[in-house]
């Protein structure tokens, strides 16, 4: 049987394949302020149980799985961590907002896929409402026999300040090469230093060749500690009704992470009840395919 089954508490909604709780999507908003509380999938896990995910690194506290993420919303965090100032570079703020779960709809708790849409609200450090949003997580696709998963991940965020807000990244405040911004995955560090493939460079470019480049999809493989194997996650650009270009935030070193990035260099700019709507897709993996099988599953699997 390939059936998923859905949970769902106070705290968490955990998805379940074959006995292996392979997602979990932690929405209570607890943690310390300064890394912008917000919902986030961890542990995501391979088929057999292997972990694709890292939470509270040392080097960045604030980076927890795979979240939506966004570092610069008019001159608030609502990532956590520092801020980048072209002035100054990184600086830690009082500007560290937060994202509030706030409900639950049109959850499918059990089949071949499950679902829910949540409603949240990004709120300032000094408690301003800044952004209602509504967001879905479908998880899917099980293939045991080829090891896999699927998720899919659509937003739509509204403007609901008085105001026009500003959606950049690191990189539109004057920092190279750092538009980390959008659905961040970190992936464990032992995969740090793994292997990264995107749709339409070659074999060999490696993650700086993939660093803000435009590419349908990009395929990053790593080794895992304590279990033996590894495993590979394709994530897909998707799509974005913002005017810029979704654009690939990839390190291999020194931490693994990968994000299709909405604002890598150009801002975004919603008027007051403007929409930004993004979907995407992740492909979990349970060992490292080869260069041609994850070209080929990129391929089949794209959405």
């Amino acid at each position: 049987m390939n059936d998923l089954s859905l949970r769902i508490d106070d705290a968490e909604a955990v998805v379940t394949a074959a006995g292996i709780d392979i997602a979990r999507y932690a929405f209570d908003g607890d943690g310390p302020a300064a890394e912008g509380p917000k919902p986030y999938l961890h542990p995501l896990r391979t088929l057999d149980g292997a972990p694709l995910t890292a939470y509270r690194p040392w080097d960045h506290r604030w980076h927890k799985g795979l979240q939506l993420t966004w570092t610069h919303v008019s001159g608030q965090n609502f990532w956590g961590g520092p801020t980048f100032r072209r002035e100054s570079g990184y600086v830690q703020l009082d500007n560290v907002g937060r994202m509030r779960h706030d409900a639950f709809a049109d959850v499918v708790d059990a089949g071949p896929a499950v679902s829910f849409a949540e409603q949240l609200t990004w709120i300032t450090q000094a408690g301003e409402h800044w952004i209602a949003e509504t967001r879905t997580h479908r998880f899917h696709g099980v293939d045991p026999e080829r090891g896999l998963w699927i998720l899919d991940f659509a937003t739509t965020l509204r403007n609901i300040a008085a105001h026009d807000l500003e959606l950049g990244s690191p990189t539109t405040q004057g920092r190279p090469n750092a538009g980390y911004t959008g659905y961040v995955i970190r992936m464990p560090r032992a995969w740090t230093g793994g292997r990264v493939l995107a749709g339409g460079l070659p074999d060999d470019a490696g993650a700086d060749a993939v660093m803000g480049v435009e590419a349908p999809w990009v395929a990053f493989s790593g080794e895992h500690d304590e279990v033996d194997g590894g495993g590979t996650v394709i994530a897909y650009a998707g799509t974005s009704t913002g005017t810029p270009a979704i654009r690939w935030f990839v390190r291999s070193e020194p931490t693994p992470i990968l994000a299709p990035s909405p604002s890598f260099s150009e801002h975004i700019v919603l008027a007051p009840g403007a929409e930004l709507s993004l979907t995407h897709r992740h492909v979990f993996g349970g060992r490292i395919w080869t260069p041609d099988e994850t070209r080929m599953l990129a391929g089949e699997l794209a959405p």
